[in-house]
């Protein structure tokens, strides 16, 4: 068998070092300069040692390893050639850098005599991704097949460190770092850069399987990363204090508004939107005097993005501001006066339930009155009088065929997913309805809100429900998006050959364009023709023949029945759900 070229044994080597790290899924992206990349990947797969997903575009590739990542918090590989190939990853880079989701990007480059002579696909590297990479390294090109480094006691190359380095940086663990976030690896290959694997490629494979196949491997604590860096705060239950859990904020929010008996301010993809101090219907009552206007303290979890009340109650300079920002992060604080802490204890006292009873029961109210839906009367369905029976009849079979509106697609929507499932909302006009009318469910949920951009839902969610769905487990991963996030990211209707696609039900809301623009200023002040032009963006794409030209499944769901029916029919393959709905 030949012997393995530079490029080759590198990359195996490489891979390989991270596999032994941790690493379970990368997503490639085709190209010349990364063939080395593309062929051991191929190969650690066939071992059972990695899931490759392969994807045409580097965007939805970019979003896909960002998904796999949110899911499981174990740090995807994103493998791409030079030139533009890396410029399209930059909004996923973004969005896993403000989200503190890790990530590793190896983008191939040209050796150092091909750079600044305009050489072809080639550009600057190095440092693309600015501060958004926790770490970026610009690694060069490996020298003869019997070694690595490029001259005598060079170790820039050696794979074991520039492996350990990155992981370390990704997930959060050096001294320093913002908590997990993305890393780029910039790899320079020279010619030949690939050939066929020998003897020591193979041997390779079999160290990295015996290390994972040892009882003694040593884990990486992916998750948490380095929580040190910040201090846990005592707060004392005495003030008048709201919890407020923003996107991604997790269980700790409830805990902590449970252990004080605060009200709990909680939104839809906080993953805190539970519990008995829930207070779902927020909005109005942060404008409320009698409520909101007594607050004197507000600890914050994850990052608030859905209202325009949490920001201006926090710039209050009579509220005392608690952030908790475990890792060193940007902390989110509007008002420049945040105390922030890696985490918060309660202390011992009594509870003022007159407190969180006001909150608690006015958020009911408000939803209850934000409710148009009504049951049809049950006792005169059993009743003798034949046109009583007759009228339940009637408003009962009204009730399934109505038409949809917003508030009735979020609400069947969240009412068919289960702790099993998976939720993802798209940066549309469906997660401010969600995070307004919906009530408490303990329920795994995702969006990008790091940037809350409309990029990269779709492959973001094929991401989650790939990760969520990995080791057998049951349950569907359901996306709900507007036309035009949607349309955004048609590219990831377009699966991998010959690749296991997940349960995915894409829900998209239909009306025509960007209808978000009706609820900001500008809607009183541009005219109509502007905003339907540049603001609206209207389309009239055909849903239906764009899912089925990429060999999804489609429904159209015009009726409560049918939206219901639809969402919990059993997912063979991914499916489009088109719901129409009026501007």
């Amino acid at each position: 068998m030949s012997e393995s070229s530079p490029s080759t044994r590198f990359a195996v080597r490489l891979l390989g070092e991270f596999v032994r790290l941790g690493l379970r899924d990368l997503v490639l992206c085709p190209g010349s300069r990364s063939q080395a990349l593309a062929l051991a990947a191929d190969e650690y797969e066939r071992a059972g040692l990695l899931h490759l997903h392969v994807r045409l575009d580097e965007r939805v590739a970019g979003f896909l390893a960002l998904g796999l990542a949110a899911e499981s918090g174990v740090p995807a590989a994103v493998v791409v050639t030079s030139g533009t190939a890396v410029a399209n990853l930059h909004p996923a880079v973004l969005e896993a850098h403000h989200s503190g989701v890790p990530m590793l990007l190896l983008t191939a480059d040209r050796p150092t005599e091909l750079r600044g002579i305009r050489s072809n696909q080639t550009t600057h590297q190095p440092g693309i991704f600015g501060r958004a990479a926790r770490y970026t390294t610009d690694v060069p090109a490996p020298g003869p097949a019997s070694g690595f480094r490029t001259q005598p006691g060079d170790e820039s190359l050696d794979p074991s460190s520039i492996a350990s380095e990155s992981w370390a940086h990704a997930v959060g663990t050096t001294k320093g770092v913002a908590g997990p976030g993305p890393v780029h690896l910039n790899l320079a290959f020279r010619e030949p850069l690939s050939s066929i694997s020998d003897a020591d490629d193979e041997l390779e494979l079999e160290r990295v399987r015996a290390h994972l196949d040892a009882p003694s491997t040593p884990s990486v604590d992916v998750t948490l990363g380095d929580r040190r860096r910040r201090s846990t705060l005592l707060v004392e239950r005495g003030p008048r204090t709201v919890v407020i859990a923003g996107n991604a904020a997790g269980p700790a929010a409830e805990d902590v508004a449970h252990a004080g008996g605060w009200p709990l301010i909680a939104e839809v993809t906080s993953g805190s939107r539970f519990g008995r101090n829930l207070v779902a219907g927020y909005r109005p009552l942060l404008d409320d005097p009698e409520l909101g206007g007594r607050i004197e303290r507000a600890i914050v979890f994850g990052h608030p993005t859905l209202s325009r009340q949490v920001p201006a109650l926090l710039k209050r300079a009579d509220v005392e501001t608690i952030v908790v920002a475990p890792h060193g992060a940007e902390a989110y604080d509007p008002g420049r006066n945040a105390r922030v802490v890696g985490q918060v204890s309660v202390t011992s006292g009594p509870v003022d339930r007159a407190w969180l009873g006001a909150w608690v029961v006015a958020s009911r109210a408000v939803l209850a009155a934000q409710d148009d839906d009504v049951a049809p009367d049950l006792e005169a369905g059993h009743s003798h009088d034949p046109a009583q029976r007759l009228a339940f009849a009637q408003a009962e079979f009204a009730a399934i065929r109505r038409p949809l509106d917003r508030r009735l697609l979020v609400e069947a929507v969240w009412r068919a997913t289960w702790p099993h499932d998976r939720l993802v909302f798209g940066a549309s006009r469906l997660i401010r309805e969600a995070d307004q009318v919906l009530g408490g469910k303990k329920v795994r949920v995702h969006a990008n809100r790091g940037l809350a951009g409309i990029d990269g839902t779709t492959a973001t969610a094929t991401g989650i429900a790939l990760a969520s769905q990995a080791d057998g487990s049951p349950g569907v991963t359901r996306v709900l998006v507007g036309d035009l996030t949607f349309l955004h990211d048609i590219g990831a209707l377009l699966p991998g050959y010959d690749e296991r696609m997940p349960r995915l039900q894409v829900i998209v809301g239909n009306d025509g364009g960007g209808t978000i623009f009706d609820g900001l200023e500008v809607a009183a002040s541009a005219a109509p023709e502007a905003m339907q032009r540049v603001l609206y963006t209207p389309q009239r794409v055909d849903i239906q023949k764009l899912a089925e030209g990429f060999g999804w499944g489609y429904v159209r769901a015009k009726t409560r029945a049918e939206l219901d029916q639809a969402l919990t029919a059993p997912v063979e393959r991914p499916v489009v759900i088109e719901v129409p709905l009026d501007r």
